[in-house]
């Protein structure tokens, strides 16, 4: 297996595609202000164009099925699934687009771009690490970026919640989005 470090980002030049098996897009709250449950989405897709020479000129788009959330609890997930917070009938995907990246020379990069949650879409901005590049066993060259970053689950409409009797509430408006990437150039 042969790897790239950040000096050698401008060979990665092309087009990439989302490999789930390899890949996590989870999320993290605060649950009875006492502890934190994780969770993930299954099932995604996304694709990368890279710019190597000028990452600026990359672009990122991914899609989340909402149906897919997981946080090992199906009774959770079903909840998670309902109009109380990403009714997933009605909204089935999350989708992020991007409009902007910026890179400082090193591994750091910002993606900015509109996360749509629940048909509401808003700006955020996304700091990812690269983690490398690497031609697997089956001959695939691979990319692998990593980063997370804590959104406000109100400013998409996702309100529900419950009162404690001892103060505070059941969920935490604050979410940390998390993303683990693996991704494949396309021949």
């Amino acid at each position: 297996m042969t790897t790239t470090t950040s000096t050698e980002f401008s060979t990665l030049t092309g087009t990439y595609t989302l490999d789930p098996s390899h890949s996590r897009v989870g999320f993290v709250a605060r649950h009875a202000m006492v502890t934190k449950v994780r969770g993930s989405f299954n099932e995604f897709d996304g694709t990368a164009t890279i710019d190597g020479a000028n990452p600026s000129n990359s672009a990122v788009q991914v899609t989340i099925q909402v149906a897919s959330i997981d946080t090992r609890n199906q009774q959770r997930d079903d909840h998670l699934r309902t109009n109380d917070f990403l009714d997933a009938e009605k909204y089935p995907t999350i989708t992020f687009a991007s409009t902007s990246i910026s890179h400082d020379g090193g591994n750091d990069f910002e993606v900015t771009g509109d996360l749509t949650i629940r048909g509401v879409t808003k700006s955020v901005t996304l700091p990812l690490e690269f983690q490398g590049s690497a031609t697997d066993p089956f001959g695939n060259a691979r990319v692998g970026f990593e980063g997370s970053l804590v959104i406000n689950r109100k400013d998409w409409g996702v309100t529900w919640n419950a009162a404690l009797e001892a103060g505070g509430v059941l969920v935490s408006e604050k979410i940390t989005l998390e993303f683990e990437i693996s991704a494949i150039k396309s021949a």
